[in-house]
């Protein structure tokens, strides 16, 4: 069984995450989680959600 993140923009978070991490492997990972809490327009607790589960997912 997995987690998986609620909320659309969530999901849509931690996929664009993922995927500019493999077209761009250099870059470090909390500026991409504050650039997607932008894009997507995240709550602090959405934020606090995927923190932990990119970190997880390491």
């Amino acid at each position: 069984m997995s987690v998986q993140p609620e909320g659309e923009d969530v999901r849509k978070a931690v996929k664009w995450i993922s995927e500019e991490r493999k077209t761009n492997p250099g870059k470090k990972l909390t500026p991409l989680m504050d650039e997607a809490g932008m894009k997507f327009n995240l709550s602090p607790a959405d934020m606090e959600f995927i923190r932990r589960y990119v970190k997880k997912a390491d």
